[in-house]
């Protein structure tokens, strides 16, 4: 992608969108999984559209515009403001104050951004306007949209999520409402439930599992992540790629998903680059979808948060010193800790010990959004070139996340994109500790340095 691209954006007064119709005037609760402390921040994403003969005279920002009203009769608790109560219980007030609302006109065409988009993306702050004052997670509008019609005539669709609200699939859900409503559907397909109160703790609250990824660790060398000199990198993973990171390890092993490979790979070379000494603790931390391991399920509809952070924790030394397969196997355990059980102890522990945050010393946390289909939320253009994270390392705590975003490269080849946020030093490292993985099997990628093959983009 085109990173030097340069190129202004002009835009109107920011508006509140409020549903169209009255909605009910009440408070609702969240669960006690959305009001972690890991979770209240604000989470940004960005589709891109191109032009479409078919709708000419159609202006994106009008279609959306109107849709995002119609929607918020459905999603009514999106127009509200969120509340803290005792024990720091987070509330929504449904008041109907709105969503923020951006028009915007930019001189640059898609086909400028290059043939391949991924985060990191330029000028991200001129797609995305921090409006002063939106930015909080209490009593701040929990939705911002920013519509960017572009000079080729498509548009880019930018937008701030309250991640207490929802997790990727809740809030899929919500932007398929919006663009069935954008192509002339009365109502959802889905209609959203709320039922909140299902992931609440019970009473009275006991903790059943053990919960490592909660633990309070002190940083007492030093190594939380620097934010001042951050550099974002963007890495595919092909076909290719993955069968090089296969070559590393035993035959059972190599049948593991690649989400496990790559999340093992990653978690030590990322640990390399980081240098932390040997006896230090580090963490891995993969969200996974709890969706389908309740019993009864939850509501079709339910859009809450409904993932949970389970962790597996050894040593830098030991992790490094070891095969990769090491690493392997300590990720498909904490993976496999997730059962109905395990979430309501999350709940439990929330409300016994005041709603932590995830452990952030020395971790690496990876979320999988090959399922959650951003990109195909439609409006009427098709389906968006690129849908999904506008950008690596975001979070409460920023440098700790990574993504895995599905994506098509340059050559047709099927893969996954992962943005990296890390120090420009050890981003070095951590670049020649990947091309060393990789170059076993990959002649082509030996090279190290932004040419490098499996680095598509960088800021």
């Amino acid at each position: 992608m085109a990173q030097s691209l340069s190129f202004t954006v002009k835009r109107l007064a920011p508006e509140f969108i409020k549903p169209s119709k009255p909605t009910p005037h009440t408070i609702k609760l969240l669960s006690d999984i959305d009001d972690q402390d890991g979770l209240r921040f604000q989470i940004p994403a960005i589709l891109f559209y191109k032009y479409n003969p078919n709708m000419k005279g159609k202006d994106p920002v009008d279609v959306i515009r109107k849709a995002l009203a119609e929607t918020l009769v459905f999603y009514y608790p999106f127009a509200g403001r969120l509340r803290e109560g005792y024990g720091r219980k987070l509330m929504v007030d449904c008041n109907d104050e709105g969503v923020l609302f951006i028009e915007a006109d930019a001189d640059v065409t898609l086909e400028e951004f290059g043939d391949a988009l991924q985060p990191p993306f330029p000028c991200l702050n001129e797609l995305l306007f921090d409006v002063p004052g939106s930015s909080e997670v209490i009593n701040s509008p929990l939705l911002l949209f920013q519509v960017t019609r572009l000079k080729c005539g498509g548009f880019i669709l930018a937008l701030r999520l309250n991640h207490t609200m929802s997790d990727a699939a809740g809030f899929t859900q919500f932007m398929t409402a919006l663009g069935e409503i954008s192509c002339g559907m009365k109502e959802p397909s889905i209609v959203p439930v709320w039922h909140r109160e299902l992931l609440n703790a019970r009473d009275p609250p006991r903790v059943t599992c053990t919960h490592r990824e909660y633990e309070q660790v002190p940083d007492t060398k030093g190594t939380i992540i620097p934010l001042d000199d951050m550099a974002q990198r963007s890495f595919f993973f092909g076909p290719t790629e993955l069968a090089s990171i296969r070559a590393h390890l035993t035959t059972d092993q190599q049948k593991q998903s690649n989400f496990e490979i790559l999340t093992a790979c990653l978690w030590r070379c990322r640990t390399i680059a980081l240098q932390p000494d040997n006896d230090e603790e580090v963490r891995i931390i993969c969200l996974v979808n709890a969706r389908g391991k309740f019993n009864p399920p939850l509501p079709v509809g339910y859009y809450g948060n409904t993932f949970a952070f389970p962790v597996a924790v050894t040593t830098a030394g030991k992790l490094i010193e070891n095969p990769l397969g090491y690493a392997l196997e300590l990720v498909k355990k904490a993976k496999a800790e997730v059962t109905q059980e395990y979430m309501h102890s999350v709940a439990d522990l929330m409300v016994i010990k005041d709603r932590p945050h995830f452990t952030v010393v020395r971790s690496f946390l990876v979320s999988d959004m090959t399922r959650a289909r951003f990109g195909e939320v439609e409006f009427g253009w098709g389906k968006a070139v690129y849908g999904g994270p506008a950008k690596g390392g975001v979070g409460a705590i920023p440098g700790v996340a990574s993504f895995y975003i599905p994506f098509k490269n340059v050559k047709g080849e099927e893969g996954l994109i992962i943005p990296i946020c890390l120090p420009n030093q050890a981003m070095e490292k951590f670049i020649k500790e990947l091309d060393g993985v990789l170059k076993n099997n990959i002649n082509q990628h030996t090279m190290v340095g932004p040419k490098s093959g499996f680095i598509i983009s960088s800021l």
